[in-house]
């Protein structure tokens, strides 16, 4: 076969294959409680679900602008100055089939040979995946459990050179939930002030999801950096429309035209029906949202609480997200066994940290999109591992 070289540097999401077997686990008659994939296990709000239905009987089932159609993308710019007080023209928000996109176009617009991406690890699989995929050498940027998996600003430093072209930056984090503040932010971004060529990714898609009703100190309040600042946000975690396939973002005006010729390459336009629905997540109540985000508290407080009590597990308090990174070493297992016995034996679907970089291989990764009631049986199943 004439398969090009490229095509072996594609990785893949283990998160998937997690899923797929625990649904044939299940199929087959199995009792498996879910804490492996990472989506919300909330329904759709019922007036985002109307607003696609009527957008279909309103006959807005074609083609659309490859950016997005224009009023969602002015909902988007009206939802930035609403949470951020910052004006961003909606000519360059690029409105995308999934957050997914904006990696993929990231990394080809700032990869090739010769060139460095600097990305989390524990992290996002796709984010290694990609750079790889580019030609890009992938640079992992450790964060450590003793740091709450934060970034550590002075490693940072060291990793930039010269090739430095992006640097990837996940707050909230997938897979650790981990979560920076302001405080940290802004010295993390009067770091990156010192390197003008650096182009910066920000995936803020937990953004709406972070608890003690703290906000979101999105990137996107430095001006010095906004020339050189792709955000990445979306519809698919906050309203709980992982397969609606939605996401936006925010992209500097040099840049953003050819973004959207890679879009025009790769997918034409958004769905057109899931952006009418996305308009109406931004526009309409916020009620069903709230709610949804205090229950994951609530989730994530029972989970820590509880799972620190058995005697062999540890794990750090995350701050947003849905995510929990327990430590299982003191097992006597490495995560992907004990990830193995837990979906086997036990009937818990949970993730390896190893899905998500090198340095993660103590860890398992546990979604609480789940009851509260599933979440405590299966926490005295893992209890007998």
């Amino acid at each position: 076969m004439q398969l090009s070289k490229r095509i072996f540097q594609l990785e893949t999401e283990t998160a998937f294959s997690i899923l797929a077997k625990a649904n044939k686990l299940a199929s087959s008659g199995k009792d498996i409680i879910n804490l492996g994939i990472g989506q919300p296990d909330f329904p759709t709000p019922k007036n985002i679900q109307e607003a696609a239905i009527k957008a279909i009987k309103d006959g807005y089932h074609g083609y659309t602008p490859s950016n997005g159609i224009p009023e969602l993308r002015e909902a988007v710019s009206d939802l930035i100055f609403k949470d951020y007080k910052k004006k961003i023209d909606p000519q360059k928000v690029l409105i995308t089939p999934g957050g997914k996109p904006v990696i993929f176009i990231s990394c080809l617009l700032f990869g090739g040979k010769n060139k460095e991406i600097i990305y989390p690890d524990p992290g996002f699989p796709i984010y290694r995946s990609m750079i790889k995929y580019s030609g890009a050498k992938p640079v992992p940027l450790y964060l450590e459990e003793a740091n709450n998996f934060e970034i550590d600003l002075n490693k940072l430093k060291k990793l930039i050179t010269n090739k430095t072209s992006l640097i990837i930056i996940n707050n909230p984090n997938n897979p650790t939930g981990s979560f920076m503040n302001k405080n940290k932010i802004d010295k993390l971004a009067m770091l990156l002030s010192e390197y003008p060529n650096l182009f910066i990714l920000s995936d803020e898609i937990y953004s709406k999801i972070i608890f003690k009703n703290i906000k979101m100190p999105s990137f996107l309040k430095y001006d010095n950096l906004l020339e050189r600042l792709i955000i990445l946000e979306g519809w698919s975690k906050t309203y709980c429309m992982t397969g609606w396939r939605l996401g936006w973002s925010v992209w500097p005006k040099k840049i953003i035209d050819h973004a959207n010729k890679l879009c025009v390459n790769n997918h034409s336009c958004p769905t057109s029906i899931s952006q009418y629905a996305g308009l109406e997540a931004i526009k309409g109540s916020q009620e069903e949202v709230n709610k949804i985000v205090k229950e994951f508290e609530k989730r994530k407080n029972y989970l820590h609480n509880e799972i620190n009590k058995l005697q062999n597990i540890s794990c750090f308090n995350p701050g947003g997200a849905f995510y929990a990174f327990p430590n299982v070493i003191k097992t006597g297992l490495n995560g992907k066994k004990f990830s193995d016995i837990a979906l086997e034996e036990k009937g818990v679907a949970t993730v390896p940290g190893i899905s998500f970089g090198d340095r993660a291989e103590n860890f398992i990764r546990i979604s609480y999109a789940n009851s509260i009631e599933k979440i405590e049986e299966a926490i005295k199943r893992l209890s007998t591992i």
